[in-house]
């Protein structure tokens, strides 16, 4: 599944080359996770702003197109609420990918969404279609707000600390892992991702949330902010499908210290690393060098 950083890789390979595009067709495939919400035609004509992200989802403004065209756009963009601008609310899925070009081709039989604009086809391909394409009023209206009201904070902005972590554990009988993955508390830090994040902060992902205290809470938001960090450098993750909108596949997996590599010596201790399943999804850990 695309994760924070497919998601903010997309975003800020899109930016430079979509903002201030005028849409001159759009098209839809098979339905998608939710329905658009709106004619297809009605978006002929509109501009489109400068994208953001919000967790998983990222946000085209639609509208008239912003002085600034993108090249300059600061890194991490963050959809914030109160946006009174439409816009169309993007997820990618389990499995989806964005596309950004001149000739794409004919469509697929995978290729479910596209926007045809004066600069190039913006195309959403997405095998298993649990991705979506929303139209909303805004980001403060529905569907948007009520699809992002229940997501947590962004680990990479100043607001993420061990207090606001060590906060939203208090209570939680689940494990570490799958209290990070509800994304509740913190966005976008996906399987992978909180894998090594966690044999970073030396936590053993079985531990339950709430035993997980203050001083490794600091530890936790650091490895947190530093494997987000390590993935957005590369590109992000490439385990199937994700490619970014130059059609190019991330390479963070590569890097991984513990993720996907069960049964093979641990690289700081050299003993096994463990792969056991936690809400129906992979973990990988050394039982040495993280601790419950």
């Amino acid at each position: 599944m695309p994760e924070l950083p497919e998601v903010e890789v997309t975003r800020a390979s899109l930016a430079p080359r979509i903002t201030g595009a005028r849409i001159v067709a759009a098209r839809l495939g098979k339905p998608l996770r939710w329905p658009l919400g709106v004619d297809p035609q009605l978006l002929t004509g509109q501009r489109l702003g400068l994208p953001a992200r919000r967790g998983k989802y990222l946000w085209l403004p639609l509208g008239e197109a912003s002085a600034d065209d993108g090249q300059n756009s600061p890194a991490g963009e963050v959809a914030r609420p109160g946006a009174a601008t439409a816009g169309l609310l993007v997820h990618l899925g389990m499995s989806g990918s964005l596309r950004f070009g001149d000739d794409l081709g004919p469509a697929g039989a995978h290729d479910h969404f596209e926007l045809d604009t004066d600069r190039g086809s913006l195309r959403l391909t997405d095998p298993r279609r649990f991705g979506a394409v929303v139209w909303s009023p805004g980001l403060h209206l529905v569907p948007a707000s009520r699809l992002l009201a229940n997501l947590g904070v962004e680990p990479l902005d100043a607001a993420f600390s061990a207090s606001v972590l060590h906060e939203g554990l208090k209570g939680r009988t689940v494990s570490i892992k799958q209290a990070l993955l509800a994304g509740d508390v913190v966005v976008g830090v996906g399987n992978i991702y909180c894998s090594e994040a966690l044999f970073e902060a030396g936590i053993d992902p079985r531990t339950p949330a709430r035993r997980v205290g203050r001083q490794r809470c600091e530890r936790l938001v650091l490895a947190i902010q530093s494997t987000l960090r390590r993935a957005l450098a590369a590109g992000g993750s490439t385990l199937r499908d994700f490619r970014d909108t130059h059609g190019m596949g991330g390479e963070f997996q590569l890097q991984a210290r513990v993720y996907g590599r069960g049964g093979e010596p641990c690289l700081v201790c050299g003993k096994t690393v463990r792969r056991v399943v936690q809400g129906q999804r992979a973990t990988y850990f050394c039982m040495t060098c993280q601790r419950p």
